[in-house]
């Protein structure tokens, strides 16, 4: 075996088992997960992902191994929009907190299915049409300017959902959650409840973020094996996420910025390439680190320093 082939297996074995691990600590029906498990979660799959960075760079190289750890940084990062989104989906169909865990594992194994269908057109695509990674350059370089001054007081309305918006037209939906259930039978008709309605929009939203993120990891490496193995870390780490940052996402103020500046030198560094100017792998992994956690930074002082006139006033 190739070792490629090997780096697969593994990738393979080391999935099914963090599953198995991951339904018996976070999905049991009707229960709540705590911070502290939240925490030991996102460790496990932290960890987990860093091990497998190890893991391929013995096997497949140092190159390869820097371009998945900087692809899963650049989904990790992305997938905490998907947080913010997916808090409102829930507080909008009023889903009950026991249960969150089992719905997001739905839907977010209903999103990494359409995200590798995404993968493996867009490697076959730019296989056969090189030039689409070109059009991917500049789709990355409007998306990041376009998010980096976009309002952020634009609120996502899940009403206007476009998932929701067709099975409200197609299919029978009633408002009551008979013990966790997502379908029902009433005088011989199949009715869809709330929580089948959210698992859906869970991975249609993913799926539409998947637009933006997808065509940037094929920018830092058209390798599939890393384009798939960071985006499925990624996405299997969001649940854990999920319940670790629902109550502190909106302390990340200036992170959608750093994002968006991420997205506008990954676009502008595969541009480029066109008249044969080639970085250096690590240079990607560096100026992601140093926008995401700069980001990060400032919008914990940012915040700070807002507080502080507050408290200063209400003492006086």
């Amino acid at each position: 075996m190739t070792p490629t082939m090997w780096t697969y297996l593994i990738f393979g074995i080391v999935i099914v088992l963090a599953l198995v691990f991951d339904l018996g600590l976070l999905s049991k029906k009707s229960t709540t997960v705590s911070i502290k498990k939240a925490l030991v979660q996102t460790c496990f799959w932290v960890i987990l992902s860093l091990a497998f960075f190890g893991f391929i760079w013995f096997e497949d190289g140092h190159e390869m191994a820097i371009r998945y750890l900087s692809a899963y940084l650049m989904e990790w990062s992305l997938s905490i929009d998907n947080i913010f989104v997916f808090i409102l989906i829930f507080g909008f169909f009023k889903i009950k907190e026991t249960s969150y865990a089992r719905v997001l594992l739905i839907g977010i194994l209903m999103a990494i299915v359409f995200r590798a269908i995404f993968i493996t057109i867009g490697a076959a695509l730019i296989e056969r049409f090189h030039w689409i990674l070109y059009v991917f350059g500049v789709f990355l370089v409007y998306t990041g300017i376009k998010m980096f001054s976009a309002n952020q007081e634009e609120e996502f309305k899940p009403e206007e959902n476009i998932a929701y918006r067709l099975m409200s037209r197609y299919l029978n939906i009633t408002d009551d959650f008979p013990q966790g259930r997502f379908i029902v039978k009433r005088d011989k008709k199949t009715f869809f409840t709330p929580l089948a309605i959210v698992v859906v929009m869970l991975a249609v939203t993913d799926v539409l973020f998947a637009l933006d993120s997808i065509p940037a990891v094929f920018a830092i490496s058209q390798e599939p094996l890393v384009v798939y193995t960071s985006n499925i870390f990624a996405v299997l780490g969001l649940r854990s996420l999920f319940f670790l940052l629902r109550g502190a996402v909106d302390e990340f103020e200036f992170l959608q910025h750093g994002i968006a500046i991420v997205l506008v030198f990954i676009g502008l560094k595969m541009l480029a390439e066109i008249v044969n100017i080639h970085m250096p792998v690590y240079v990607s992994l560096i100026v992601i680190v140093c926008c995401l956690g700069g980001a990060i930074l400032y919008s914990v002082y940012h915040k700070r320093k807002k507080a502080v006139p507050e408290n200063t006033g209400s003492e006086k």
